[in-house]
């Protein structure tokens, strides 16, 4: 089962970057990015053992992320100038707040680099982005067996464990345009 979080930005909070004495660095990626991109996207279906769904390739990414209309994006956070995590994040709109929100699609850091505010930096990023784009909310949706809900928690999330996810695979979907 899946969980849908919801956090409401205090645009006044402060989150550190300098963490546990290290420094966190969020840059935003760019094409050249790819490789590291699919190394993240297949650490994190590693972890929700989902690695047979991966079906993405590098060059998806650089379409999807870096083509002329870019679908979404991502950032990358380091920790003494190595790759420690990553999140990726597109913007949706919210009718009943009459405003866009930002998406948190996926977010992971590798299991050395936990514990140590990585995470929470690239949160902290994701909602800096939100606040300077006016969105209403940030949103995202996690496995319900993920020990990274009591994070979320602690960001001040809440899960809504009265939605259900929905999805129509790729199949699924064309098959439903043809009528």
């Amino acid at each position: 089962m899946i969980k849908q979080y919801i956090l409401q930005i205090d645009p006044g909070a402060k989150m550190a970057k300098n963490v546990n004495d290290i420094t966190v660095s969020i840059r935003p990626t760019d094409e050249e990015d790819a490789p590291l991109i699919m190394e993240f996207i297949k650490a994190i279906a590693d972890f929700e053992d989902l690695g047979d769904s991966v079906l993405a390739s590098e060059e998806d990414i650089r379409k999807s992320l870096f083509g002329p209309k870019p679908f979404a994006e991502a950032a990358i956070a380091e920790v003494n100038k190595e790759p420690a995590g990553f999140v990726t994040y597109f913007h949706n709109f919210s009718s009943f707040v009459g405003k866009p929100g930002l998406y948190v699609e996926d977010i992971y850091v590798h299991p050395e680099y936990r514990k140590q505010g990585v995470g929470r930096s690239l949160m902290a990023y994701c909602a800096r982005i939100a606040r300077e784009r006016g969105c209403g909310r940030m949103d995202w949706s996690v496995l319900n067996w993920n020990p990274a809900r009591k994070f979320y928690e602690n960001l001040g999330a809440e899960a809504h464990e009265e939605w259900i996810v929905y999805r129509l695979g790729e199949k699924e979907f064309l098959e439903l345009a043809k009528k």
